[in-house]
């Protein structure tokens, strides 16, 4: 409304989220989010989005509140779009709440479990901080349903990443979701695009079941030109728990299967197009529970000649998902190919401290990636 004056980096953002809608420019991660929040209270489910610093963004992506800069009083002078969407919407609810994982998480289980119909999303500041939560993961949200027969729809937003921000400012702990992983208990995700963030939310509530969603969400991708997506992948489609080669490539040429998830992928991707390597296929992991064993065959089975199965992380080898998607992919591998590891080696802290280290483990764990396979290798 014309009785809101934004601060000028908000208003362009909303100016671009305008274009977007248009279907002038891409559409962003914030966008994304945007359109699957606006879409789901206009279609009467309420949604509800609570963490320290959710209004905003921990990397300012989201701005779902606007802060009127000619405001006198603290206390007024906001105006939250998504609660202005349609006649007769659902409630949309947004609370920078306390600093204190444990009681807010434990709060929003409670209230998931007691309102099915809502989207309860709990957003960590970083995803390394959901550690103070861990009572609440570990009794509650991953054994609850399998305890006391109780289902619960709520949905964890992690911030994940390998950027050179240091062992507290990188790691979700997926190793450690992905071990509790069991008995269709919760699903495991990683999107890459705006267009997977925009159909996994949507997912979680306008299907007819209710699985406690984790989401390790992108930092860097949030504005990375790549990782948008046009508005017609918005319009159709669905998450895609694999997402497939997206570069013409003859499948009887191709050697080795790289198979990646989160942001790693544009790495891998840039890499490649520097080697001029069009013997290499790389496959993005986006749902890694319940893996979605059917989808990643039928990859791999499009590839006859591969010989290679390659399974690239940022994380160190005794970290992330890779002690537990070795066996979900050697499953569905054919006989005779080989699968080697390429990551950082395993390590006590989940990252370096030093931004020139964390660059030169980067550079060789994606150059490993195309490499000699070495150390642990696994033939089917």
């Amino acid at each position: 409304p014309a009785s809101v004056h934004p601060h000028p980096l908000v208003k362009k953002v909303y100016d671009d989220r305008a274009a977007m809608g248009r279907g002038d420019i891409p559409v962003d991660w914030g966008m994304g989010e945007h359109m699957a929040f606006a879409s789901l209270v206009a279609s009467g489910y309420p949604v509800r989005l609570s963490g320290e610093d959710c209004g905003r963004g921990t990397f300012t992506h989201r701005h779902a509140v606007i802060h009127d800069q000619s405001r006198e009083k603290w206390d007024v002078g906001t105006y939250v779009p998504l609660q202005n969407v349609a006649e007769n919407q659902a409630p949309f609810t947004v609370i920078d709440s306390i600093l204190s994982e444990e009681a807010v998480l434990g709060f929003e289980y409670g209230y998931a479990s007691n309102d099915p119909n809502t989207l309860v999303i709990w957003e960590a500041q970083f995803g390394d901080f959901a550690n103070g939560a861990q009572v609440v993961i570990d009794q509650f949200i991953a054994s609850g349903e399998v305890k006391w027969g109780r289902v619960n729809g709520l949905t964890m937003m992690l911030p994940h990443g390998y950027e050179g921000q240091g062992p507290e400012h990188s790691s979700a702990r997926v190793e450690r979701f992905m071990q509790l992983a069991a008995d269709t208990n919760m699903q495991l995700v990683q999107p890459t695009t705006a267009s997977q963030i925009f159909h996994v939310l949507r997912r979680q509530m306008v299907r007819n079941l209710r699985k406690p969603l984790v989401i390790f969400t992108p930092k860097s991708l949030l504005r990375h030109k790549d990782a948008a997506s046009p508005l017609a992948e918005f319009t159709k489609g669905c998450f895609q728990t694999i997402i497939p080669e997206s570069k013409a490539l003859k499948a009887d040429k191709v050697k080795r299967v790289v198979v990646c998830s989160g942001k790693v992928y544009y790495d891998l991707a840039k890499k490649r197009e520097e080697n001029g390597r069009d013997d290499v296929v790389i496959l993005r992991v986006e749902q890694l529970y319940p893996f979605p064993h059917k989808a990643f065959a039928a990859e791999l089975k499009r590839y006859p000649n591969v010989t290679e199965v390659v399974w690239t992380q940022d994380e160190p080898q005794n970290q992330g998902a890779w002690f537990f998607v070795q066996h979900y992919i050697h499953e569905n591998m054919l006989e005779g190919q080989k699968l080697g590891y390429s990551g950082r080696a395993a390590s006590a802290s989940p990252a370096v401290g030093y931004s020139h280290l964390h660059q030169e483990q980067q550079k060789a764990l994606v150059e490993g990636a195309f490499g000699k396979l070495k150390g642990f290798i696994l033939t089917k």
